[in-house]
């Protein structure tokens, strides 16, 4: 699909809309569709979207500022049409060839009256690209942009129904607000939310990324990491148990065993065996996660400690420890850690981490843990977060099925949604 992102300006210019449409720009090129971005103001985000620049489309443009000033006085000065008419060309220019055009806050906010006036001309002509109209912000809502705004047109566009356009907006409260302020029916916007890049936030590793996406941690609520060589000492059997009786207040949870098999023992094989046959007696296959089976050479420290990053938890259920150096990188993580009562963990420990016997029932360590998630605020605002603002499942969930409904409605054009 052709795609072409429209703004005032665009990244590297800081902005949360440009923010928004620099990360629309990468998922939908990493998604298979030529992306464009038509802006006054940035560059050309990688060789794979190109960049193409209007002038007159900035709203910080000396003309466009003029023009502003006098339609904030509820005037409309006489460079206004020729402004309109010559953004109307370069709008038709740009737009040839492609089959979506996504406009962000430009038919919401009286930043640029005249880019607003000169789309509302060309989007319904013959062989336009569909249009789709992105509103974070509501001028004819918020008190400031008041005293800009005046009765009839171009001010009245900006609370217009667009017809034949989609409607986008970034929140359940836009959806209300728009509703109200245009007509449409809320069933007939699209509430779409701004997201965030977990990898990117985090400066995650390429190889975390890889292992991330294939073992869908970000579905995990609880992901507990157990950050141990594959050994009969780090009693990981215990361990698979504990996340059985877990999975029935938190069905989502997830272990994650990131070490190799111990390299001095030539018995860890069968043990490995054993653990594996357990998993699958236990019917935890797809929930708990030996790396070891993905890897064959030992992770990087900064893979582990992207790991600690993304993870609810640290599980550490040995049966001895003469150190315990996962407390401390747990420490440095902010990370809670549930451990056995040995010696050397609670030197380390202290009164801060949640302790349990290497024999207790697994039962009642994983209720100790549940309730520990379940009384939480940080962890329940976090899995939020994972499940409903990253980017890659919002693009997934909200974005691609929207290219598709505008492309199945066919282009410009003049056709109604």
């Amino acid at each position: 699909m052709k795609i072409l992102l429209m703004h005032y300006s665009a990244p590297p210019i800081i902005g949360g809309v440009e923010s928004v449409l620099g990360h629309h720009a990468r998922l939908m090129s990493a998604a298979g569709h030529s992306v464009r971005i038509l802006a006054a103001r940035g560059e050309q985000p990688s060789a794979a979207i190109p960049f193409d620049r209007i002038a007159l489309a900035d709203s910080m443009h000396p003309d466009i500022l003029a023009i502003k000033q006098e339609l904030d006085s509820g005037r409309i000065p006489p460079g206004y049409l020729p402004v309109v008419n010559a953004l109307a060309d370069s709008l038709r220019a740009a737009a040839k060839g492609a089959e979506i055009l996504i406009a962000h806050n430009v038919c919401s906010l009286n930043k640029n009256l005249a880019l607003t006036e000169a789309l509302h001309r060309v989007y319904r002509e013959q062989g336009f690209p569909r249009l789709i109209l992105w509103h974070h912000d509501l001028a004819w809502t918020t008190p400031r942009y008041q005293p800009e705004l005046h009765a009839g047109r171009p001010w009245d566009l900006l609370r217009d129904a667009w017809t034949g356009a989609i409607h986008v907006v970034i929140s359940e409260l836009r959806r209300r607000e728009f509703s109200k302020l245009t007509g449409i029916p809320p069933e007939a916007i699209h509430a779409v939310p701004n997201g965030i890049s977990t990898a990117q936030f985090h400066k995650l590793d390429p190889q975390t990324i890889r292992l991330m996406q294939e073992m869908d941690l970000l579905q995990a609520a609880p992901l507990l990491l157990l950050p141990v060589r594959i050994t009969p000492r780090k009693n990981l059997g215990y361990a698979l148990r504990v996340l059985a009786h877990l999975r029935r207040d938190f069905p989502s949870a997830v272990l994650l065993v990131t070490g190799p098999l111990g390299a001095h023992n030539p018995d860890n094989w069968k043990y490995f065996g054993e653990l594996r046959e357990l998993r699958s007696e236990l019917g935890l296959e797809s929930t708990v996660r030996f790396l070891a089976e993905l890897e064959v050479d030992p992770l990087p420290d900064s893979v582990i400690a992207d790991f600690y990053r993304l993870a609810d938890a640290l599980f550490l259920p040995s049966r001895e420890e003469g150190f315990g150096i996962p407390l401390i990188e747990a420490g440095l993580a902010h990370r809670p850690v549930f451990c056995t009562d040995l010696p050397a963990l609670r030197e380390l420990g202290g009164d801060s981490v949640t302790y349990f016997s290497p024999d207790e029932d697994p039962a009642r360590v994983a209720e100790e843990i549940s309730a520990w998630f379940k009384n939480d605020p940080v962890f329940r605002q976090a899995v939020k977060i994972r499940l409903a603002y990253d980017w890659d499942r919002i693009f997934r969930e909200r974005i691609d099925p929207l290219l598709e409904e505008a492309a199945g409605a066919g282009a410009g054009s003049g056709r109604k949604s």
